[in-house]
């Protein structure tokens, strides 16, 4: 993650205001990566921001300039990754194909989530209940659209036989499976992301004829 402005693409050409813009949004990322590491780890409640803003040199009153409080940071934080996965999802599904191929694109998408950033999905897992009620009303609305997208493709891949009912349920238990990966042994991630794929959709198709 970039320390200064020089370090952010196309910085060095930038007006000053600009480059000043560049490195400010630099050092939240740098924030939100390190708040995502110690929440993920020691859980919300006892991470200060102090011991974030250490991470990266960042003294306790200046955290204050990214974020008003712990929970602005980690609403930020749960926002981000569920409006990721929202348009994640909706980009693959707008993609188009047969409804089978599309839900593997669905898994593969959720699985490069996951490994690329673990510790949110592990925070968001855990602890979204600490977040603010409108940014909690928000993520729950994204993800609820996220995943009846899941549904919609499940459904038409299933058939006619498969009620959106046990789809939903499916697809709940689909990613309750997948995102325990964060807290699985370690594995080889090449090995670990086919892996997650036959059991998400063995989860899926549990019962069906269409695997």
């Amino acid at each position: 993650m970039p320390d200064s402005a020089t370090d952010v693409p196309g910085a060095g050409d930038a007006a000053p205001g600009t480059r000043r813009s560049q490195a400010k949004a630099a050092r939240r990322a740098e924030l939100i990566a390190a708040a995502a590491r110690q929440m993920a780890r020691s859980g919300f409640t006892a991470v200060r921001l102090e011991d974030i803003g250490a991470e990266v040199g960042v003294s306790g009153p200046a955290m204050y300039r990214h974020f008003k409080s712990k929970g602005d940071l980690l609403d930020t934080m749960l926002l981000d990754i569920s409006e990721r996965l929202h348009a994640g999802g909706e980009a693959v599904v707008e993609a188009g194909g047969d409804p089978a191929d599309v839900l593997v694109r669905l898994i593969e998408f959720h699985i490069d989530v996951l490994v690329t950033k673990p510790d949110l999905i592990t925070v968001q897992d855990r602890d979204l209940t600490s977040m603010t009620p409108d940014a909690n009303r928000t993520v729950r609305s994204l993800q609820r659209r996220y995943v009846e997208r899941w549904v919609d493709v499940l459904v038409a891949a299933v058939g006619p036989s498969l009620s959106r009912d046990e789809a939903r349920v499916r697809v709940h238990a689909g990613f309750g499976l997948l995102n325990s990966s964060p807290r699985l042994p370690s594995y080889p991630e090449d090995r670990l992301r086919v892996l997650l794929t036959e059991m998400a959709l063995g989860a899926l198709y549990a019962g069906s004829s269409s695997v």
